[in-house]
């Protein structure tokens, strides 16, 4: 599989490096200041992106890229309840309860910039 890039506007990149470093198994490729992270896990490159970067200025109309939303990275784990639990030792809460499906279960966690992160363990 080829590398996959998505990027976060997040409000703080030194917190969001911390956060998904310590939490979430990411490494930290390379960093610009407070303007700009990129860490990676397996195929994915996430790229944290601040308000003082590129990414993080104004359109045409004066809107501003922020944090936040319902678009997610997933993250396949042997045990979603198992990892729920490790997180919720570290001082991390789910963002909902583990919901369960015919494909799997999934639970949700936000980043410190509002972003989500859904934990996702295939049925079977």
């Amino acid at each position: 599989m080829a590398t996959v890039n998505v990027r976060y506007m997040v409000d703080d990149v030194n917190t969001a490096v911390a956060f998904y470093t310590t939490h979430f198994g990411f490494t930290r490729l390379s960093q610009a200041g407070p303007a700009f992270a990129d860490v990676s896990r397996g195929d994915l490159r996430l790229l944290l992106s601040g308000p003082s970067s590129s990414a993080g200025r104004p359109m045409a109309d004066g809107e501003r890229p922020r944090a936040g939303g319902w678009n997610r990275i997933q993250l396949i784990v042997d045990d979603v309840a198992g990892e729920v639990e490790r997180l919720a030792a570290a001082g991390l809460k789910p963002r909902n309860d583990v919901v369960t499906g015919p494909g799997g279960s999934q639970v949700l966690f936000v980043d410190p910039a509002g972003n989500l992160i859904e934990l996702f363990q295939p049925a079977g």
